[in-house]
């Protein structure tokens, strides 16, 4: 039964999964940022200096392929953030992928960092440090996709140098450890956990979009972490699964300011 439900719980992965990659707009310039561990992929709308920087964290990507194992390449064949970013209408947007995706040839890369390791300090930093390099001091508005709000939270809630504004998550994992207890998957045991940090997490504005049909992230795990002093930050998405149905909301994130 254990081996059966995690081959279906990666199916949905794969299968949402195979799309075509999107284009980006114009307006959006692609940028690798090398920090002091990963090189990170990025497309990047920087237009003014006085408004936030909304900066999209992706999810977990292609971490494994039709048999279970680990991809030998996470990047995401599921456009959902990347849909939601490059139409964000927002003056300052950036798309800002994991560590290994999009990327060829970055030494340092291998499975466990999308597999065990894909929250391990090293992958936490390297955001982190591509995050300060963007935004240079100015406000910021962090929006994590899946497996990208656990990166956000923990970005969020190790650099106090950051100015973080707002979090928010789309189908966001914050709880890995809840996520791999609940569909009965090996443990991250590589990894940061942001339950660590939950109650300096809390303490920020968030909010937190889940689809009402999300079998991979299903909206009670998102409940049980931020409890009943953000109850009211979570929405629930109608219809929307794990990769779609969330652009019915991106109108109200292109809002957030």
């Amino acid at each position: 039964m254990k081996t059966t439900k995690l081959f279906l719980l990666l199916q949905i992965f794969i299968l949402s999964s195979c799309v075509a990659a999107n284009t980006p707009p114009d307006n959006f310039h692609y940028q690798e940022i090398q920090t002091s561990t990963f090189k990170l992929a990025s497309w990047q709308k920087i237009s003014s200096n006085n408004a936030p920087y909304k900066i999209y964290i992706e999810g977990d990507g292609y971490a494994f392929n039709h048999r279970g194992k680990a991809s030998h390449n996470p990047t995401p064949r599921s456009t959902t953030l990347r849909d939601i970013a490059f139409k964000d209408p927002s003056p300052n947007v950036i798309y800002l992928a994991r560590p290994c995706q999009f990327v060829k040839n970055d030494p340092i890369c291998s499975t466990r960092h999308w597999t065990t390791a894909r929250f391990a300090p090293e992958v936490i930093r390297a955001t982190s440090e591509s995050v300060e390099k963007i935004t240079n001091n100015q406000p910021i508005i962090l929006i994590g996709f899946s497996g990208g709000a656990q990166v956000a939270g923990l970005v969020a809630t190790t650099n106090p140098r950051l100015h973080i504004k707002k979090l928010i998550t789309i189908a966001g994992n914050l709880d890995h450890q809840a996520w791999t207890n609940y569909h009965h998957l090996p443990p991250l045991n590589e990894s940061l956990s942001l339950a660590d940090y939950q109650e300096s997490y809390l303490h920020f504005p968030q909010t937190h979009y889940v689809g009402e049909k999300d079998n991979v992230m299903p909206p009670q795990l998102i409940h049980d972490f931020v409890g009943t002093a953000h109850k009211q930050d979570v929405i629930l998405v109608p219809q929307a699964e794990h990769n779609s149905g969330f652009m019915a909301i991106a109108p109200q994130i292109w809002q957030e300011q």
